[in-house]
């Protein structure tokens, strides 16, 4: 598949159409642009990596199942979780985690060209894609 960006739909999307046309996890799929952002879907379970991104917000909306994001802020950690239907935007430079003990399908929304890895991380392990996201 291409990592070339998306144009932006010429018909609607179904997003579950859009989920079931791929297995791979924290691997996500551009769906359309917006501007100069991807709308990412993506399909997640167990933990990510612990990463930053130093010049952009990371937004997470939850279609299905349950996200957790573990933050490193100034006044220590803490885990936010996400049920089904939730939103929430990490702050550029905030070192965060997300992970989905029981699995989930979350939507993003980040400048196009963003590494799923952020500027800084962990090492990256096999299992995780560390591209821009992937045409769908």
């Amino acid at each position: 598949m291409s990592n070339e960006p998306t144009t932006p739909a010429v018909s609607p999307l179904a997003l579950d159409q859009a989920l079931a046309s791929f297995d791979a996890l924290w691997s996500p799929r551009i769906v359309t642009r917006v501007n100069d952002y991807d709308v990412r879907v993506a399909k997640v379970e167990g933990e990510h990596i612990w990463h930053v991104h130093d010049h952009t917000d990371e937004f997470f909306l939850v279609l299905d199942g349950e996200l957790h994001i573990a933050l490193r802020e100034a006044g220590g950690e803490r885990t936010v979780a996400l049920p089904t239907g939730s939103v929430f935007t990490v702050p550029r430079g905030t070192e965060h985690k997300p992970s989905a003990p029981s699995g989930a399908s979350i939507l993003l929304f980040e400048p196009s060209g963003t590494l799923t890895v952020g500027d800084r991380h962990d090492e990256v392990p096999a299992h995780v894609d560390a591209t821009t996201g992937h045409a769908l």
